[in-house]
């Protein structure tokens, strides 16, 4: 009876003996020969000896990060090491010279990149830029993915995957055949004690014996080294197996980790797709309502610390503010059939015995015929990667950033501040209410109209123009019984400041956006303040919330408004509102919750909806969770959305956006040459005309670095004046007289050629 074979063979035997679901090369003479699966012998079998003496080879994917994602590379397994090498660039391997050798290849390797490196090139191997031992690493199959698998050496992962299912599993086999090669003991056989460890204390006896010790005082000296270096021996035991068990418990932990982020890969773009395909289900069947929309990439509410009440007030409206459970008396508003603008006179509950006298608010002005879609392009629009462009401007503010104009949507910051007034008639409504005294209702209309402006980000991920400096915009829209005026006020920090004048109400605004892009995110910080004043001296105030862009390099693209929005009255009430950040449990996002307080903190009224659809009000305070199902089955309507746009555009432009950079008839030569309508890369943009508007917008980028030495050269806005007590930028009056006589004699040509400094000196001295 033959003796049993050492350890280390019987590993090797039992691996040769496990040896044979891959196969030993045909006779093809190609030195790519294919690496056959034989479906006919045991998975658990592979040629060894293959293995040691030639080696496998073959392309697999390797992820790189979230920029560059999966990369191909050529793998050599040989020696107990894999080792990895570029196909491409100037550090790529010359692939037919490691296959010379015998080596045998898994998968199919393109035979024209075979082609070009055994004709041209020098045929210098290339050094591996990874390698991987496999004798200290573990091998594990992805459990989402069956073509993915992962090495894991300890200290770091590598994520990789095959071309094909049964790629993955020869790969598979071949390092476990090799890690066989390598047997690791058990933890019982790392952590037991070594028997026989002997401890020298000759040097020490001999010492001791020197200075004349007494002999019983050396033994006792042995006797308490032994006894210490056992102790410190078995601590060490017990460090090593712990590191053991923890070393183990990361790879499980790891393993789970790739798992649960490829499936929320896999689910973030299932919920794309199913979200691409219910928005053009709602686009054709739309009838006025809201759209229920669901964001799948959902974040915790950080957003402001508020009290748990606070947070509680937020639940699901779909459930309880349906069309059929909420009252609006006012639903028979006057709409009309042609203008599209007119659409968001919709109805709002109301109280007081004052529904008769508020229905004509917002129908009594005058129809004027707006165009409903935007010119059909001339071009075809060309595919650009926005992480291409913007990746190296990581923790930038993205307002000094240039982009091709891809990334823009045919408008202007000037013209988004106009934007903001497109549910004027809320407004229209609270001065109504004020004029009958009842300063509650005007309040919350006021807080609708201040929701009422987010409700056009939705859908909306490109950048509006970043203006020039002087760069203006008017809009005189009887139809809504306003006129409105803006005007990029400063260069550097960048200000734009607006004014509107409506039927018995002012609005004026400056705003300085803040923004910074933080490799997932992009966060838009406003810094200004927004106020509303009526003739009969009540004024509100107010800021706006921060905005977030999410997923700029993976799943779908959206914004999320979040924070606590306060309205500050002069007069009874003031407002406070909380926009909800999206949160990863909650499948209602977008949701806004507000209370009403009088001087003496005491909540009158309720705020709730959502800022892309509608607001409702509730009287009273509805904080008590434990009752607040009942009354807001009675809640009321502020505010509801109006319809999409019947021509819709990949900017998503809303009706009332896409008639704000029309240039209607005789319009031209009423506005100065400095309005936004009249700036050629927009107006190239607009029309389809890519590749000039990209090159206008590099001309107009040229000039806009000359903008800085205007302003250090006392440059000076031209209808705007900074309040020093304040340092906001008030409207100084001027423009519609001059507007009515045609005279732009002090505004700058400033979509010209690029100025030289004595043309900005020039432009200065005028301004000033």
């Amino acid at each position: 009876m033959p003796a049993p074979p050492p350890p280390a063979a019987a590993a090797v035997a039992a691996a040769a003996a496990a040896a044979a679901a891959i196969a030993t090369p045909s006779s093809d003479s190609s030195p790519l020969r294919r690496f056959p699966f034989r479906s006919d012998l045991h998975a658990d079998q592979l040629m060894l000896k293959d293995i040691v003496s030639n080696g496998i080879s073959g392309i697999l994917h390797k992820w790189v990060n979230y920029g560059k994602g999966w990369r191909p590379r050529w793998f050599v397994l040989q020696d107990g090491v894999l080792s990895y090498y570029k196909i491409h660039g100037p550090d790529r391997v010359e692939v037919d010279r490691v296959t010379e050798k015998g080596s045998k290849v898994i998968g199919e390797v393109p035979v024209r990149r075979m082609s070009r490196s055994r004709n041209g090139g020098t045929h210098h191997r290339r050094k591996p830029i990874g390698e991987v031992h496999l004798k200290v690493s573990s091998v594990r199959e992805s459990r989402s993915d069956d073509k993915r698998f992962s090495v894991f050496t300890g200290t770091k992962r590598m994520h990789l995957r095959a071309e094909t299912r049964e790629d993955r599993g020869k790969w598979m086999e071949a390092l476990q055949a090799v890690k066989e090669m390598f047997p690791r003991l058990s933890n019982s056989e790392l952590m037991a004690p070594v028997d026989g460890l002997v401890v020298s204390t000759e040097k020490l006896r001999h010492r001791l014996q020197e200075e004349g010790v007494n002999e019983l005082v050396i033994q006792d000296a042995e006797q308490i080294i032994r006894t210490e270096f056992s102790g410190l021996q078995n601590q060490l035991v017990a460090l090593k197996q712990k590191q053991s068990l923890l070393l183990d418990t990361l790879r499980q932990l790891e393993t789970e980790k790739v798992d649960l982020e490829n499936t929320l890969v896999d689910e973030s773009q299932r919920h794309a797709e199913e979200d691409e395909s219910s928005s053009r289900s709602r686009q054709e069947k739309y009838s006025g309502s809201g759209s229920d929309t669901d964001e799948e990439n959902e974040r915790q509410d950080v957003a402001e610390e508020e009290t748990d009440d606070e947070e509680n007030i937020f639940f699901d409206t779909r459930d309880f503010l349906s069309s059929s459970s909420f009252k609006s008396s006012g639903s028979d508003f006057h709409k009309s059939e042609i203008d599209s603008d007119n659409d968001e006179f919709c109805g709002n509950g109301s109280v007081d015995g004052f529904d008769d006298c508020m229905k004509a608010v917002g129908s009594q002005y005058p129809y004027v015929r707006r165009r409903k879609k935007l010119p059909d392009p001339v071009e075809k629009e060309k595919g650009v990667s926005l992480w291409s462009m913007i990746k190296d401007n990581i923790g930038k503010d993205l307002t000094k950033v240039c982009l091709p104009v891809y990334f823009n949507e045919p408008l202007s910051s000037l013209q988004k501040c106009f934007e903001d007034l497109e549910y004027s008639y809320l407004i229209d409504r609270a001065c109504e209410w004020g004029k009958k005294g009842n300063s509650l209702m005007r309040i919350l209309n006021v807080a609708a109209f201040a929701i009422s402006g987010y409700a056009s980000t939705e859908g909306r991920n490109c950048k509006p123009f970043n203006p020039l400096l002087g760069e203006t915009y008017e809009a005189d829209y009887p139809d809504k019984g306003l006129r409105f005026f803006s005007e990029k006020v400063s260069h550097h920090p960048m200000i734009v400041a607006c004014h509107c004048e409506g039927t018995g109400w002012r609005f004026w605004a400056d705003s300085n956006l803040k923004s910074k892009f933080w490799g997932r995110s992009i966060q838009l910080d406003p810094v200004g303040v927004l106020t509303l004043e009526f003739d009969d001296g009540e004024v509100f105030k107010w800021s706006k919330v921060t905005t977030s862009i999410y997923n700029l390099i993976l799943g779908k693209l959206y914004c999320d408004h979040y924070g606590t929005m306060r309205i500050q009255g002069n007069h009874e009430f003031s407002c406070k509102i909380k926009f909800k950040e999206q949160s990863i449990i909650d499948r209602n996002p977008h949701q806004v919750q507000g209370i009403v307080q009088d001087r003496n903190g005491k909540t009158v009224a309720t705020l709730i909806g959502k800022w892309d659809e509608s607001v409702h009000y509730v009287l009273g305070d509805c904080s008590n969770k434990r009752k607040w199902t009942e009354p807001f089955l009675e809640a009321q309507l502020l505010w509801e959305r109006g319809k999409p746009s019947m021509y819709p555009t990949r900017y998503n432009l809303t009706r009332f956006a896409i008639t704000m950079n029309e240039l209607t008839p005789g319009l031209r030569e009423k506005l100065p040459p400095t309005d936004s309508r009249l700036r050629p890369d927009q107006r190239c943009l607009e029309n389809g005309e890519y590749d000039m508007a990209n090159a206008e917008k590099l001309r107009l980028e040229q000039r806009q670095r000359q903008a800085r030495k205007m302003q250090e050269r006392g440059w000076k806005p031209r209808w705007f004046a900074k309040d020093e007590s304040t340092d906001t930028y008030r409207y100084s009056g001027g423009y519609w007289e001059a507007r009515e006589q045609g005279k732009w004699e002090g505004c700058p040509d400033i979509f010209g050629q690029v100025p030289n400094d004595q043309m900005i000196d020039s432009i200065a001295s005028s301004q000033i």
